[in-house]
This record gives C-alpha cells, sequence and structure tokens, in this order.
C-alpha cells in the first residue's frame, strides 16, 4: 500500500510537471493578443470555475487558522508568484529566470527542513540539487556561457522561487487538514484572484474577449486554465501530500527539459549536444535527489504520510 500511496504521487507530479513545461507554447501564443496580467487573471478565473462546477460542495470554515493559510498559499501560490515570474520577463533574460526559478526545490528543502516533520535535509539532495542546477544551466543557455545578469530581473525571479518554496510548504500543511483537493484549491484560487486585484491598476489591460472567437487562443486560453492550472493545481497538491514537499517541488528540475523537447517537437528548434549533456545531468540530479537517504528516515516520512 505505501509503494502504491507514493507511486501515485510520483506520477501525479511527473504529469503536473509535464503540463507546465509545455505551457510556455501556449502562453507564448496567447501573448500576441493578451497582456501576461490578462492571461493570468483569465486562466485562473477558467480554473476556479472549473473547480466549482466539478465539486460545487461548499468549504465550511472551520478556524481562521485554518482560513489564513488558505489565504498564505493563494497569496504565494498565485498572486505573487505569477506576477513577479511576468514581471521579471521583462527585465531580464528567460534563460536567466529559468536557471533562477529552478533553484525552488532548494529554498523547499530548506523551509521543510525547519517547519515540517519528516522532511530533514539530507546529502542526496544536495548532490542531486548540484547536478541538477548544472544541467538546467547548460540546457538554459544552450552554448552560451556568458550569463548576463540583470539586478532586478533576476532578484525578482529569486523572490519568485522562494515565494514558490513558501507555497510548497504551505500546501503540505494544508493537506493535512482533511479537506478534499478540489475545495482547497479552489480557494487558494479564489485569494489569489482576491490579491491580484490590487496590483490591476498597475498593468495595461482592457479585458477584451474579442481573441477569443479564434479557436487557437480559444483552445490555448482553456488550456492554461483547466489544464495547466485547475487541474494541475490539484495534482500538485496531491503529489505533495504523498511525498512531501521537498520530494516533489525537486520535480521542478525538468521543467526545462519539457520546455526543450516541446521546442523541438512543436516549434522545430535544434538540439544541441550541450542541451543533450544538460538533460542527462537534470534527470540525474533528479534521481539522486529522490533517493532516499537512510531506511530509518523513510520509515518516520511514510508514518508522518500516513497520519497526514
Amino acid at each position: 500500500m505505501s509503494g502504491e500511496y507514493r507511486l501515485t504521487g510520483h506520477l501525479a507530479a511527473a504529469f503536473t510537471i509535464f503540463i507546465w513545461g509545455i505551457t510556455f507554447v501556449s502562453t507564448k501564443i496567447l501573448l500576441d493578443v493578451f497582456s501576461p496580467i490578462e492571461i493570468l487573471v483569465f486562466r485562473f478565473v477558467i480554473g476556479y470555475l472549473a473547480l466549482t462546477l466539478v465539486y460545487p460542495r461548499r468549504m465550511g470554515l472551520r478556524s481562521w487558522a485554518e482560513e489564513r493559510l488558505m489565504m498564505a498559499a493563494g497569496l504565494c501560490g498565485v498572486t505573487l508568484y505569477f506576477l513577479l515570474e511576468n514581471i521579471a520577463l521583462t527585465y531580464t533574460y528567460a534563460s536567466n529566470v529559468g536557471v533562477i526559478i529552478s533553484i525552488a526545490p532548494f529554498f523547499t528543502a530548506i523551509l521543510a527542513h525547519f517547519f515540517l516533520d519528516g522532511e530533514k535535509l539530507s546529502l542526496n539532495f544536495f548532490i542531486g540539487f548540484l547536478a541538477a542546477i548544472i544541467g538546467i544551466f547548460l540546457i538554459s543557455f544552450n552554448g552560451i556561457m556568458v550569463l548576463q545578469l540583470n539586478p532586478i530581473g533576476d532578484l525578482l525571479a529569486l523572490l519568485a522561487a522562494g515565494v514558490w518554496a513558501v507555497y510548497s510548504v504551505l500546501t503540505r500543511k494544508i493537506s493535512g487538514l482533511g479537506y478534499h483537493s478540489i475545495q482547497t484549491t479552489r480557494r487558494i484560487f479564489f485569494y489569489g484572484l482576491l490579491f491580484m486585484l490590487p496590483a490591476l491598476p498597475f498593468f495595461d489591460v482592457n479585458w477584451s474577449l474579442k481573441p477569443l472567437t479564434q479557436p487557437v487562443y480559444f483552445f490555448n486560453l482553456l488550456f492554461l486554465g483547466l489544464l495547466a492550472s485547475a487541474l494541475c493545481f490539484v495534482t500538485w497538491s496531491l503529489a505533495v501530500k504523498r511525498l512531501g514537499a521537498t520530494k516533489t517541488t525537486v520535480y521542478i528540475y525538468l521543467v526545462p527539459v519539457i520546455t526543450v523537447a516541446t521546442s523541438v517537437l512543436i516549434l522545430k528548434e535544434r538540439l544541441t549536444g550541450l542541451a543533450v549533456l544538460g538533460i542527462g545531468l537534470t534527470l540525474l540530479g533528479l534521481i539522486i535527489s529522490e533517493k532516499q537517504s537512510a531506511p530509518g528516515k523513510n520509515r518516520m516520512t511514510e508514518k508522518t504520510e500516513k497520519i497526514s
């Protein structure tokens, strides 16, 4: 039972990252007609409505402490993360953001070590992290050995990675409250959208739905709203519940790998030998990071998961 329990967690994490890894294609298409903030609001509104239709049961309030967890998760996982990432992209290169965001598992491991039971730091994690980051660097820069730094953009990307780490720890705590994952995800979306409202006046938005009359934009927005938002945030929460925040977040290492694969298959971009080496190192880093350090730790983690 324990093996199957963890296997579904790994499958959920891999599926989520696969979808998130190819969202850049849909986002790139939609940026022709929508601004980043418009895409962000539209996709999470669609996600919220979809989750309401799938599981309309109302989520009752048990305590303000639990509600504050939901509010913090919405602020971090939806509002701050995506705003910081999108703004960072306007100041620095996408390759810089890709590498810096991939540091999120490191931040998650540090926070989980101090705030979550059964998620202690291990040597395997640090070795895997180092291998994966080198691999991601090679994938992202693809032979360009000069990293051009931009203090503002790179700092925003670093903050986004830290915010996602906080979100991962929060979802681990929320998963132990006993609510249905769709209910908690819907509540997180609600607060994410609510906290986004004060930021809207600072962006150029017109909310025109006319582009959606064209199937290419309509279906790409549905993809982002239904799959990348509604479904994937639920499956990510499931993975965090079953694997823990640290082990789930290391799957973020695979995002550049998925991005390269879709670029080659869909955008017909060239795959270089350096990128292949980077993919190999990234996968090796993931495998090492996922490897348990000690039997005693395994039993402790499984016991914690069963209790939650």
